[in-house]
C-alpha cells in the first residue's frame, strides 16, 4: 500500500470541512477512510431506517475521492442508540462504502490496523451513566467482553508480521483534552500497546487534533475535530511530548511506506497544521 489513508473523525455536518477533506483525499488519492467512532451525534441511529445514516453519512460525504471503503468503530454517543443497526449489513446495503464492527483487524500488506472497542472499558458509562441509556446488548457480563478483547488484540498483534502495527479506539489514552485520560485504558489497553511495540495509537472522543509521544515509542494521535470543538479548553501536558494541539475542527492523513509513516493534520479548510514521521530505522517527531 503506497498511496496515504486518510482519517478523520465522523461527527460532522459541516460541507466545507468534508468538501476540504475530499479535495485533500483526491490530492493524496487515499485507500480507504477510518472513523474513529461517533459516528452518529447525539444518540447513535434508532435502527437501519433512521434516516440520521444518510443525512450524516451518505449525504455528507459526496466528494469523488471519499467514494472508497470507510472503516468505523463506535464511539459512547453510537452506544446511546442501537449499535446493532450500525453493525448491520442492512446499512452496507444501502451505502457500499460502510463498514463498522465493534473490535476487528484490517490487513494491509506493510500495516495492520487493530480496531478495538474501548466503550466497555470505561466504568462510569455503566455505575453513572446520568441520564443516558447504553446499548449494552453482546457485552455484558462486562468482565468477560474485556478479557476476551485484551486477549483476543494481543494476540491479533503478536501473530501480525506487518511492519506497522496501529491500533485504533475512541476513547484517548494519552490526551490534553477536556476528557482526558482514559485511566481504564492506561492500567489494561497501554500495556498491551507498549508491550508489542505498537507505533500508533488513533483515536478521537476528545474534540480536538492533537499529537503527543516520545521519540521510539509509541505515539498517539487524536483526531476528534469533525464537528464540535473546545476552543481553549487543554490540560496541562509535558511539552517535550505534546506535539500538536489544535483546538479547531479538521482531520488528518496517513501516507505509509515501507521504511516512514508520515502524518498530517489539516484544519477546517484543508491547511497544513502539523506534520510528522516515524521511520523503522529512527524515528522523527
Amino acid at each position: 500500500m503506497n498511496k496515504p489513508v486518510l482519517i478523520k473523525f465522523c461527527l460532522c455536518n459541516v460541507k466545507l470541512k468534508n468538501w476540504q477533506m475530499g479535495v485533500v483525499g483526491e490530492k493524496l488519492d487515499i485507500d480507504f477512510v477510518i472513523s474513529v467512532g461517533d459516528n452518529f451525534y447525539d444518540d447513535g441511529l434508532k435502527g437501519v431506517n433512521d434516516p440520521s445514516f444518510e443525512a450524516s453519512f451518505s449525504h455528507i460525504y459526496t466528494h469523488p475521492s471519499l467514494q472508497k471503503q470507510w472503516y468505523s468503530v463506535l464511539g459512547n454517543h453510537d452506544y446511546r442508540g442501537n449499535v446493532e443497526a450500525q453493525l448491520s449489513k442492512v446499512l452496507t446495503q444501502k451505502d457500499w462504502r460502510w463498514f463498522c464492527r465493534r473490535s476487528f483487524v484490517l490487513s494491509s500488506g506493510m500495516v495492520d490496523f487493530f480496531f478495538a472497542d474501548t466503550n466497555p472499558f470505561v466504568e462510569k458509562y455503566f455505575t453513572e451513566p446520568e441520564d443516558h441509556t447504553y446499548d449494552w446488548r453482546n457485552v455484558l457480563p462486562r468482565n468477560k467482553y474485556i478479557s476476551n478483547l485484551l486477549h483476543d488484540l494481543d494476540l491479533e498483534i503478536k501473530k501480525s508480521r506487518a511492519t506497522w502495527k496501529f491500533v485504533v479506539g475512541h476513547h484517548g489514552i494519552k490526551t490534553a483534552g477536556n476528557h482526558g485520560v482514559t485511566q481504564e485504558l492506561v492500567d489494561q489497553l497501554l500495556p498491551i500497546l507498549e508491550e508489542n511495540k505498537v507505533d500508533l495509537y488513533i483515536n478521537g472522543h476528545d474534540h480536538c487534533l492533537q499529537h503527543i509521544g516520545s521519540h521510539g515509542k509509541t505515539q498517539f494521535l487524536t483526531s476528534g475535530g469533525g464537528s464540535k470543538a473546545w476552543r481553549g479548553d487543554v490540560q496541562p501536558w509535558d511539552p517535550k511530548e505534546l506535539k500538536l494541539y489544535y483546538d479547531g475542527q479538521g482531520f488528518m492523513s496517513l501516507h505509509i511506506t515501507h521504511s516512514k509513516a508520515k502524518f498530517i493534520y489539516y484544519d477546517v479548510s484543508g491547511n497544513v497544521l502539523h506534520r510528522s514521521s516515524l521511520s523503522k530505522r529512527s524515528a522523527h517527531l
